[in-house]
C-alpha cells in the first residue's frame, strides 16, 4: 500500500498552497476526466477510488447541529482526496508541477448523499451540491448512486410544532411565481441536476424502462498505456430506497445481465475484464456472510457493531453476479456500524466506511479506498481515516 509521509509534508507547506488553485485547473482539463462513459488510468500509476457513504447533507437542516455536520463532513472528504498520494517524492513533486495536484482518480458517492426527509425545502440539490464540492474543487470526476435517504418525503419536525406553535417554513418570496412546496426533490430531479451542472459527473439517469430506479449505468476504466482497451467495468445500481421498495428488480438484474454479457461476453477467470458494483443497500446475501460477533478470517474489517439491514427482496441479481468469475466484488453502504469486507464464493462483498458526520452512530469517519494495478493486474482496498490512518487492507482480485 502506498505510504502518504512525504504528501503530508508537502500538504502542510506554503509551496502547495500557493499553486493549489493553479493545479487544479490543470486537473480539470486532464484528459482523464474527460466527461463520458469512460475513464482513463495514469500511465505507469494505480488507478485509485474513494468511496463516500452515507454523507447525510441536510439532516436537521433546521437546527445549529445539522450545518455544523455537514461541515464536519466536507472536512472529512477534503482529508481523504488530500492524503490518499503515491509515496515515491520524485513522482509525486512531478506530478504537482506538471500535471495535477491531487492523485485520487475517482470519487464514488455511494448513496444518502442528503437526508431529504429532514430538508425544510423543495430543492435538494442544493445540499447535493455542497456534498460533491469537495471532489469538484480538486478536479477529480465521480459518480453518484442513490441510497433510500435522497430522495425520502419531507417529514415534519415536531419542533417546529412547539413553543409559538407557527411552523418555521421556508418559502420563496411572495409573489415571487414560485410555489411553496415540502414534497422533496425525486431522485430524477437530484440526478439531472448534476448532470447538467457538474463537467466532472460521470452519473447517468439510466434506462427509461427501469424507472423509478434512476442510478443505473456502467462506466470502464481505460487503460492509458492501451487507449481502447478496458481495464475494469463500474457497474451502478439504484438498490431502491425512499419513494419506492428497497430493492434491485428483476428488471435491473436482466438490464446487468444483458449489458455485461454484450460489453464483456468473455467473463472468465483467464480472460474476461474485471467488474466492480457498486449499490447502496446490502442484498440478502450479505447477511450470509456478516461475522457473528468478531471480524475473523476471511473476513476483513474493523467494526461488526450492528446487524446487517438488507434489501426487502432478493430479485436475482447476486444469482447473476455469482456466476460471472468477472465479477470482483461489491460495494454497499447503508449500514454505518459496518465496514467489513466477506468473500461470498468467488467474489468479495464489501461495505464502505460511514464517511459523513450525518446519520445515526458515533463511530469514526473515513472512506473505502479501492487501488487498481494494471501490470501486474490486481485490485486492493482499504480503510482510510479522517485522520490520516490506514486499516483493513484486503485483496479483491
Amino acid at each position: 500500500m502506498p505510504t502518504s509521509s512525504y504528501f503530508t509534508i508537502l500538504s502542510n507547506s506554503c509551496l502547495v498552497l500557493l499553486f493549489q488553485a493553479f493545479f487544479i485547473s490543470i486537473a480539470a482539463s486532464s484528459d482523464r476526466h474527460t466527461p463520458e462513459n469512460h475513464i482513463r488510468t495514469r500511465a505507469g500509476a494505480p488507478f485509485k477510488v474513494a468511496l463516500f457513504a452515507d454523507l447525510h447533507f441536510g439532516e436537521n437542516a433546521w437546527t445549529d447541529w445539522g450545518p455544523k455536520q455537514d461541515v464536519n463532513s466536507i472536512k472529512v472528504m477534503s482529508s481523504v482526496l488530500d492524503t490518499e498520494t503515491p509515496g515515491d517524492f520524485i513522482y509525486l513533486f512531478f506530478y504537482l508541477f506538471l500535471k495535477a495536484t491531487y492523485l485520487t482518480d475517482f470519487v464514488v458517492y455511494l448513496g444518502d448523499v442528503v437526508t431529504a426527509n429532514n430538508i425544510p425545502i423543495a430543492n435538494a440539490s442544493l445540499y447535493w451540491d455542497q456534498a460533491i464540492s469537495p471532489t469538484r474543487s480538486r478536479g477529480i470526476p465521480w459518480a453518484s448512486v442513490f441510497g433510500n435517504h435522497d430522495d425520502a418525503p419531507f417529514e415534519w419536525p415536531m419542533e417546529w410544532f412547539a413553543a409559538s406553535g407557527i411552523p418555521q417554513l421556508v418559502c420563496p418570496v411572495l409573489n415571487s411565481g414560485e410555489e411553496c412546496s415540502f414534497r422533496g426533490t425525486s431522485r430524477l430531479e437530484l440526478m439531472k441536476n448534476e448532470m447538467d451542472n457538474n463537467v466532472l459527473s460521470l452519473s447517468k439517469s439510466g434506462p427509461q424502462d427501469l424507472w423509478p430506479g434512476i442510478s443505473n449505468y456502467v462506466l470502464q476504466v481505460l487503460s492509458k498505456e492501451k487507449p481502447h482497451t478496458p481495464l475494469v467495468y463500474l457497474y451502478f445500481l439504484d438498490s431502491g430506497g425512499g419513494t419506492y421498495p428497497e430493492v434491485i428488480s428483476t428488471a435491473q438484474a436482466d438490464w446487468f445481465k444483458r449489458i455485461s454479457e454484450e460489453i464483456n461476453p468473455d467473463s472468465t477467470y483467464k480472460n474476461g475484464v474485471p467488474e466492480l458494483i457498486f449499490w447502496h443497500i446490502p442484498s440478502k446475501a450479505y447477511k450470509k456472510v456478516a461475522p457473528k460477533f468478531r471480524i475473523h478470517k476471511p473476513c476483513v474489517g474493523s467494526i461488526n457493531k450492528e446487524k446487517v439491514a438488507a434489501q426487502e427482496a432478493e430479485m436475482g441479481i447476486m444469482k447473476i453476479l455469482v456466476k460471472r468469475p468477472s465479477v470482483k466484488a461489491v460495494f454497499v453502504g447503508h449500514n454505518h456500524g459496518l465496514d467489513w469486507c466477506c468473500p461470498y464464493g468467488q467474489l468479495w462483498l464489501c461495505f464502505a466506511r460511514h464517511t459523513g458526520y450525518g446519520g445515526y452512530g458515533n463511530w469514526a469517519r473515513g472512506s473505502r479506498i479501492l487501488e487498481i494495478n494494471e501490470r501486474p493486474f490486481s485490485i486492493s482496498s482499504w480503510i482510510r481515516m479522517e485522520d490520516g490512518s490506514v486499516h483493513s487492507e484486503v485483496i479483491l482480485s
